[in-house]
């Protein structure tokens, strides 16, 4: 029996997740999946211009995972556009990650001494079921509702990506 994949980190999802030619009816097409973390690795490779060693540690992956997911993904969408499929993005082994903005050199979250903030998954802090959803962007603030993390709400004002508070 195989290992269980690792889950990919994705810091990443795009507004649109289907694409097709124009002026061709999609009952006529056929249809290409391209999985999210395929997506984030070529986002990273390609659009941020990272290395690959580098885009690996971010997803938490080995480098040859990643090198698999770019030639794959990349293959995926050369069909897609030279046969004229449609590119639907969707699935994957992944988890939704938001980026850590204001922490400096040495501040990360990793697994060291820390300042004390606690121990578990949380570091002793928990919203639990009461609490908001902010916008880090304009400050909008709406009560959290449960089952939906806040990450995967958009702020109504602005459309940015909104976090816990």
């Amino acid at each position: 029996m195989p290992r269980p994949r690792r889950i990919r980190r994705i810091f990443f999802q795009p507004d649109v997740t289907y694409f097709k030619p124009a002026g061709i009816p999609i009952s006529h097409l056929n249809q290409i999946t391209l999985s999210f973390d395929e997506l984030e690795a070529i986002r990273l490779i390609d659009s941020e211009e990272m290395e690959q060693t580098k885009a690996a540690k971010k997803m938490k992956i080995s480098q040859s995972t990643l090198s698999r997911l770019i030639k794959n993904g990349r293959k995926k969408l050369s069909d897609a556009l030279t046969k004229g499929y449609s590119i639907k993005i969707q699935g994957g082994n992944f988890k939704m990650t938001m980026p850590r903005k204001g922490l400096g050199l040495g501040q990360g979250a990793g697994r060291g001494r820390g300042r004390g903030l606690g121990r578990g998954r949380m570091r002793g802090f928990s919203a639990g079921p009461d609490g908001n959803c902010i916008c880090p962007k304009c400050g909008y603030r709406e009560s959290h509702k449960k089952g939906v993390p806040c990450y995967q709400k958009k702020c109504p004002k602005c459309n940015n990506l909104m976090t816990r508070e």
